[in-house]
């Protein structure tokens, strides 16, 4: 009985994978929410007849914003 409360004790001391599971979660989803964003704006940049230009976005919007 003492070697099973000696083994569960010191299962419940042992913290060491836990920083880099942690790690390894906190990239996952960063990896997650860049390939999202990368699927949403694909056709923003995709799309070559329509070359990217700030300053002619920035009127764009503007005009839809006064509208």
């Amino acid at each position: 009985m003492n070697k099973l409360k000696y083994t569960i004790e010191k299962l419940n001391k042992e913290y060491a994978g836990q920083g880099a599971a942690e790690y390894i979660l906190l990239f996952g989803g960063v990896i997650v929410i860049a390939i999202a964003a990368i699927l949403i704006y694909k056709s923003y940049f995709q799309n070559s007849a329509n070359k990217l230009n700030a300053s002619s976005d920035m009127d764009k919007l503007r005009e839809n914003i006064s509208a």
